[in-house]
């Protein structure tokens, strides 16, 4: 058989070398990919942007919503005995050093100066060791891969993917809501968002695995979850996430960091549990901070009857207005010198109380 001008081409059979080429491998059907599943599976992860935000991640995790932290939280923050020494002038070297000194750009992007100022951030908590030694039954672990699935109504949903920074700790979080306040939840109605649908902005998929995990493997010297850290930082602005949209992404993770916890201890059947499973969570771009605290009270997803999940939620806060990586200068007068405008020393206390929350 060869090529004829005028006739049709002839068809070869496939060769096969007797070897395979990780480059030129070729792909069996999706059929027939031994984790195929007929009922399609909706997931969320890192880059996954739900239409409407908070509400749609409430109604995802049967959650109700309470705005601000909570009372625990904000004393730790408003104790003087837990602040660190020239805490403010230490927050601003921070915001200097990530901004400013770190990178040789003259206006850092910002994905350089996010994750940069955030470490800087953890560090200054972990000075507070030696007046709370048991912050060092903690470890900071690093895009360990998460995975929780559960059923809401007739939709099966997954959280899957790297959860980006992660605190864990030996102890877990003492419960937030006392047990009135969790009962008082079955009064609390679900707010819906029809005509749109619940998944809209979730990946559709029939290739996936149903078990749950925690990111760590068994054993772990550190299995607690205790606060998770994301990063919004992006530097175009068509591909950064609304601040609606990462608070519900904080939600989703924490939630299905919550519940696969909540899995490995008590099981897979859906209860009310004895013992609330809490994960906090912290998102930022490197200037505005959303603060998140989730107690997770019941694994009985499917309907939206019964005991209700709790997040609380401080939103929007400002650490610092404006930063001037060059000086403003008009008519041979600097009228505003390089470094920080308009610093608000409540949200880092805020962002050290989380962290001490727990050791305290």
């Amino acid at each position: 058989m060869h090529f004829m001008p005028g006739l049709a081409r002839p068809v070869f059979p496939p060769w096969d070398p007797g070897w395979t080429h990780p480059k030129f491998r070729r792909l069996p059907p999706l059929h027939e990919h031994p984790l195929y599943k007929d009922q399609a599976c909706y997931v969320f992860h890192q880059r996954c942007r739900l239409l409407e935000g908070v509400k749609q991640a409430l109604w995802l995790t049967k959650t109700q919503l309470i705005e601000g932290l909570p009372e625990k939280v904000l004393r730790l923050a408003d104790d003087p005995r837990n602040h660190i020494e020239n805490q403010d002038e230490r927050v601003l070297n921070a915001i200097s050093h990530a901004r400013l000194w770190h990178s040789t750009e003259d206006i850092p992007k910002r994905e350089t100066y996010c994750p940069v100022i955030v470490d800087s951030l953890i560090q200054l908590c972990k000075s507070q060791i030696l007046k709370h030694p048991s912050l060092a039954r903690r470890i900071c672990a690093q895009n360990n891969t998460l995975s929780a699935t559960w059923n809401r109504e007739s939709i099966l949903l997954q959280v899957h993917g790297s959860s980006g920074a992660r605190l864990n700790a030996k102890d877990p979080l003492p419960p937030v809501a006392s047990q009135e306040e969790v009962e008082a939840t079955k009064n609390h109605v679900l707010e819906t968002f029809y005509p749109i649908s619940p998944t809209m902005g979730l990946q559709e998929c029939n290739v996936y695995d149903v078990n749950d995990d925690t990111g760590f493997q068994e054993g772990y010297p550190y299995p607690c979850p205790h606060t998770l850290y994301f990063l919004e930082s992006a530097n175009l602005r068509p591909r950064r996430f609304q601040p609606d949209q990462l608070r519900a992404k904080m939600i989703l993770f924490a939630f299905g960091s919550a519940l696969a916890q909540a899995r490995l201890l008590y099981g897979n059947d859906s209860k009310v549990l004895e013992q609330p499973v809490v994960v906090q969570s912290v998102g930022t771009d490197g200037r505005l901070f959303q603060f998140l605290v989730l107690q997770l009270n019941t694994t009985d997803l499917a309907s939206d009857e019964g005991v209700k999940n709790l997040a609380w939620v401080d939103s929007d806060q400002l650490l610092y207005q404006h930063f001037w990586c060059l000086p403003v200068i008009k008519k041979k007068v600097v009228v505003e010198p390089v470094g920080p405008i308009g610093f608000q020393p409540e949200t880092f206390r805020k962002f050290l109380a989380l962290y001490l929350h727990g050791a305290v």
